[in-house]
């Protein structure tokens, strides 16, 4: 029967809609409710939510930094992720495999475990490796870490870095290596040949890449929360001090609501990008 697959597939659309569908839809309907400190919410059809977070600077900074650092993140993730996938690439067994258990072993440890490990290596005057900086001469004060953006961005990079090396590797599967050993045996230098085979080659996958690495470390709660603290807030911690701490519900939904519709925007636009150079590197 036609309808057959449609009625196997319910149970996987009643359950998306329940966890995914319905939640999102509620929250964007909060978004547009009033609030008050001593009314509470009050279900009436209004836009001062988002008149404030789209007029107000101080969102607009919030917005401006999250996105700031999601894109260093990403532009580090690529730097470092792109070459480390390549020399896996390139080893032979036994080796690869153990490199590949390291490159994914963090995977396997909370994101919380993580971060705190970077507070404990350089949080202030009591990190680890500020003592030995300073024991050593090397540095007169500690190095700031704790409460910046360059902490949170070094603590993302090393959380997000194995989704850009597992894209990316997974794009050089498809590079033939007779293809370098041809184009060096024709003349082309080492550069030449990561520049003109190697790059193109992998250029969809670190486009594959930076779309999770972006979305991911723009809407990350846990690190920006425990590195930046109160200090350093982000979109995502914004939202969460909205409804957990002020109680204003509809507030906090409109800015949840606004970094969704964002990342979907870029992720979207980044995916046509993606399609497009699928296209002509393997048309």
């Amino acid at each position: 029967m036609r309808t057959t697959p449609y009625l196997m597939s319910l149970p996987a659309l009643a359950l998306f809609a329940g966890v995914v569908v319905v939640p999102l839809a509620m929250t964007v309907l909060l978004s547009f409710h009033d609030w008050g400190q001593y009314k509470g919410i009050e279900p009436v059809f209004i836009l001062k939510n988002w008149h404030e977070v789209l007029s107000d600077s101080y969102f607009h900074e919030m917005f401006g930094r999250t996105f700031r650092i999601a894109f260093c993140v990403t532009l580090l993730a690529a730097l470092l992720g792109a070459p480390e996938a390549y020399i896996l690439n390139r080893m032979k067994s036994p080796w690869r495999g153990l490199f590949l258990l390291v490159i994914l072993g963090p995977l396997l440890i909370s994101v919380v475990a993580r971060t705190l490990g970077w507070a404990l290596l350089f949080g202030g005057s009591s990190g680890l490796v500020n003592k030995a900086l300073i024991n050593l001469g090397l540095a007169s004060s500690p190095l700031p870490f704790m409460f910046t953006e360059t902490g949170v961005i070094v603590a993302l990079t090393h959380v997000l870095m194995p989704y850009m090396v597992l894209a990316v590797w997974a794009s050089l599967q498809r590079l033939d290596p007779q293809i370098e050993n041809a184009a060096i045996a024709l003349g082309a230098g080492p550069f030449t040949v990561l520049r003109r085979i190697v790059l193109p080659q992998v250029m969809p996958g670190i486009l594959s890449g930076a779309v999770i690495v972006f979305a991911l470390a723009a809407s990350a709660f846990a690190t920006p929360a425990i590195i930046g603290g109160r200090r350093l807030k982000v979109a995502s911690t914004l939202a969460y001090d909205e409804f957990l701490n002020t109680l204003n519900w509809p507030l906090g939904a409109a800015v949840a609501v606004l970094l969704l519709v964002a990342l979907v925007a870029i992720v979207w636009g980044t995916n046509r990008l993606v399609e497009r150079r699928y296209a002509q590197v393997f048309a």
